[in-house]
């Protein structure tokens, strides 16, 4: 059986320090989805880890960590990532890679770059969505042709030529076939010689693990709201990031999900383009950015920032079949008399309380609470302690979800945290 971590927001609700917090109790931490666009921040003292590819269970000793087929992975990123932890030798037996997962080549970030130059939506130019597209396409390289690169070699060529060309003719690419493909080549090489140890059929290794009574935990990358079928569509990323897409990018099966856990900030933010109803941007919106350090893991970009959007955080909630709830950056709200909550929208003339397909023709609708300014809840590490207001909040935030906050975060250290 195995449990899920989702975020249901637009991303960086902290899902790191969760897994990270979570991992001592699970045998297997498994990612399904994304690449290394998306970004965990992991502090264990004073030492801060980025992660990007592999699962927040690395910093777990005990933990084995899976990179599901559902991720597609740029190779470099991933070795320069396996160095925080002292490389492949150190990491052998620890991490493995599914040899299903897509491959990220160099070819696929010029056309990230040349396609978010022409209709921007906000990308990381990392090669994801156009990996994606390979993928879906059925032309897309995947570990397992890592694994064999030598043997395949003269096949692989000739594929890489057939569809590098291909962009070129549409005008997307403007290199030569020469030197993109000669780039890929070099990439596939150095993976073959650095991962093969690490790629298997990790599927066939989580049903092992299923038979053996071992616990598992799954954790998604992007948030709910950039889901490619139920986010804020077009302005999403190119993979399910909801609890479906843990089944598809596993190999696990819907009844080996047993709880859902939805990580969700005491407000909302977001990164790139897109409708975000609640965002701020005058000094509530500064102050949250600052206070937060709401910056990328991958691409050090501001977030977007503003008020807690119930209406958005239910949805993603219902999609999820979320159990329970993990509040994270409670802290950050400390210091204002007053916090707005986001609980309907003024949409084609009418009040709603649901979230439309359209969600840049909706305003947000508040309610305003009374805030805690004068008393801290930052490094709190019990409920009862907590500021009377700052239970009154986390009590609102419950009955507008719907679902129980079962843990709190109260800042960015391990111990920072209440569970209820």
């Amino acid at each position: 059986m195995a449990d899920l971590i989702v975020g249901i927001q637009w991303g960086d609700e902290g899902k790191g320090k969760i897994v990270d917090v979570l991992a001592k109790d699970y045998d297997y931490i498994v990612r399904y989805q994304g690449g290394h666009n998306a970004g965990h921040t992991i502090v264990v003292g004073d030492t801060k880890y980025a992660l990007h590819l592999i699962p927040s269970g690395i910093i777990t000793p005990n933990c084995l960590n899976i990179i599901g087929n559902g991720v597609v992975i740029e190779p470099s990123a991933l070795i320069e990532e396996m160095r925080q932890f002292g490389g492949e030798q150190a990491l052998l037996g620890r991490l493995f890679i599914s040899d299903r997962a897509h491959i990220i080549l160099p070819f696929h970030q010029k056309v990230d770059s040349s396609l978010e130059s022409t209709n921007a939506i906000g990308t990381t130019k990392k090669g994801i969505g156009p990996c994606y597209t390979d993928k879906i396409a059925r032309i897309g390289l995947r570990a397992c042709d890592v694994r064999n690169f030598p043997a395949q070699r003269q096949a692989i060529t000739a594929r890489l030529s057939e569809r590098v060309q291909s962009l070129i003719e549409s005008g997307v690419l403007d290199s030569s076939v020469e030197e993109l493909v000669q780039a890929s080549l070099e990439s596939l090489e150095s993976a073959h010689k650095i991962l093969s140890p690490f790629i298997t059929d990790t599927t066939a290794l989580l049903w092992e693990a299923q038979e053996q009574g071992k616990k598992i935990l799954l954790e998604g990358a992007q948030g709910s709201m950039l889901d490619i079928d139920h986010g804020t569509y077009p302005f999403v990323t190119s993979s399910t990031t909801i609890a479906a897409g843990s089944c598809a990018g596993s190999g696990l099966a819907p009844r080996d999900i047993t709880s859902v856990l939805g990580i969700m900030k005491a407000y909302c933010t977001r990164v790139g383009h897109g409708p975000f109803p609640t965002e701020d941007c005058g000094e509530y919106g500064r102050i949250l950015r600052d206070k937060g350090v709401e910056f990328g893991t991958t691409t050090g970009r501001e977030r977007r920032c503003g008020s807690f959007d119930a209406l958005a955080a239910r949805y993603a909630c219902k999609l999820n079949g979320c159990d329970k709830i993990a509040l994270m950056k409670l802290d950050v709200l400390d210091g204002f008399e007053t916090i707005a909550v986001c609980v309907a929208y003024q949409y084609q003339g009418r009040k709603i309380e649901y979230v439309p397909s359209d969600l840049e023709n909706a305003t947000p609708m508040y309610e305003i609470l009374p805030g805690w300014a004068g008393e801290m809840s930052k490094g709190v590490k019990s409920y009862d302690a907590l500021p009377e207001n700052a239970k009154a909040y986390i009590a609102r935030l419950e009955e507008l979800v719907g679902v129980k906050i079962a843990l709190i975060s109260t800042g960015a250290e391990r111990s920072e945290i209440i569970y209820r």
